[in-house]
């Protein structure tokens, strides 16, 4: 039982991976636990929190897809150390920010170098997810799938337990900057490993390498609903975590540790919910768990948004870790299994577009709800202007919740009515 679990780590290379991909992971979750906060102690601005998230989030939307492109023509080792090393100089230079007290009162900075550590993610992330299923042979993919998955919950339960403790006796300066040395290891690991990826010869150009990509998407039965759904699931889950802050300070009246307590809960649960699927080995009917998983995730939500004490929102957010991480390495898994190897990179820079591009815009869509600022199209002689349509503003939690139900009846619609997934 334990040897299936963990089978993918009798592979040296992606040992290496995981070792140096896990410790990156933890500082990057002292550093997200931390900025969260530093950014609502500056400014008690639900509203810049999200900002915050678009910021971090929208390069990804608008550069994996280009991302996936290069992932495909140079070899991904080489792009994951560009990726690396630009995301430590950016930790780097917040940390400088906050110990020297240049930072003061200002947030700009900070989401300014959450949009460069973006950029970085978006080239890097269809680099590594390209790479990691071609450091196992293909019928432990779905093992290393989930082995990934639980290195970067693993994280989560460290990550924000660590920066709670940290942040409560040395400050943020401190989460930043292990967080810049974290990346060592990733580097590390990177040149230690052996597997290449020697990309093919071609004289096509960046942007019809593109269009085969998308094209190749739309020609898979099942690839489209599974895009749509990892766009969804982050969509409708992400605004749940990005107001954390909000519910320790203002619904919980607690500190820092708290905050970094509930981030180790929903980490827990996703460690759970990854253990689960790496012993399930080759289970079948992969599609209907998946959803399943995607209703349980709304549901936690939801439950989340109408706790008033600390016993009852840990508890649904430890359900919603075990859902979210089920539901990511299902879906994760049907469309590596789907993809083949030298479309391998642009397949999963639209599939990394919809899931961390999710996260921006459902962070975008709930921080106007909250400010109670929409935006309306409008046409003038053949041009769309967009003028804002204010609404009356909803609290954190009522946002929280009409996401988490929007997310269950999405996974009934795929379940119920529109059965590719379901089929799988």
């Amino acid at each position: 039982m334990i040897s299936r679990v963990f089978k993918a780590f009798s592979y040296r290379d992606f040992r290496l991976m995981w070792i140096g991909a896990c410790t990156s992971s933890i500082g990057t979750w002292m550093q997200i636990v931390a900025q969260g906060w530093l950014i609502y102690r500056i400014s008690h601005s639900a509203v810049l929190l999200s900002l915050d998230q678009f910021l971090g989030g929208i390069p990804i939307l608008l550069l994996s897809l280009l991302g996936g492109v290069v992932a495909d023509r140079i070899e991904r080792r080489r792009i994951l150390l560009i990726s690396q090393y630009v995301q430590m100089a950016s930790a780097g230079t917040l940390t400088v920010l906050v110990a020297t007290g240049w930072l003061g009162d200002h947030v700009w900075p900070i989401l300014c170098l959450s949009f460069v550590s973006g950029v970085a993610q978006a080239f890097g992330g269809p680099a590594y997810q390209a790479l990691i299923p071609t450091l196992v042979e293909k019928e432990d993919m779905p093992n290393a799938i989930a082995l990934n998955s639980i290195q970067f919950n693993l994280a989560v339960v460290l990550g924000p337990a660590l920066a709670g403790l940290t942040l409560a006796r040395l400050g943020e300066k401190w989460c930043f900057g292990l967080n810049a040395l974290s990346f060592l290891a990733p580097i590390i690991s990177l040149s230690l490993i052996t597997t290449r990826f020697l990309p093919k010869k071609t004289t096509e150009s960046m942007y019809a390498s593109l269009k085969q990509g998308i094209r190749f998407v739309r020609q898979q039965p099942s690839m489209e609903a599974l895009i749509v759904l990892a766009f969804c699931m982050t969509a409708l889950s992400a605004p749940m975590r990005t107001y954390f802050p909000v519910f320790v300070k203002d619904i919980y009246h607690r500190g820092p540790q708290t905050y970094g307590n509930l981030l180790t809960l929903m980490g827990l649960g996703s460690i759970g919910g990854s253990l689960m699927i790496a012993s399930a080995g080759h289970m079948g009917k992969r599609g209907r768990v998946a959803l399943a998983a995607i209703f349980c995730l709304g549901a936690a939500g939801a439950g989340f948004s109408f706790s008033r004490s600390l016993p009852q929102g840990g508890t649904m957010l430890v359900l919603a870790g075990i859902s979210m991480m089920a539901a990511f390495a299902s879906v994760s898994s049907l469309v590596q299994l789907i993809t083949t190897d030298e479309m391998r990179g642009r397949v999963m820079s639209v599939y990394n577009v919809a899931f961390r591009g999710g996260m921006p815009l459902g962070n975008l869509l709930a921080g106007a709800l909250v400010r109670g600022v929409m935006l309306r199209a409008l046409v003038v002689r053949g041009v769309v202007l967009l003028h804002p349509l204010h609404i009356p503003p909803l609290p954190v939690p009522v946002v929280v919740r009409l996401d988490g139900t929007l997310l269950m009846l999405v996974a009934l619609y795929f379940l119920v009515i529109q059965r590719r997934v379901a089929a799988l």
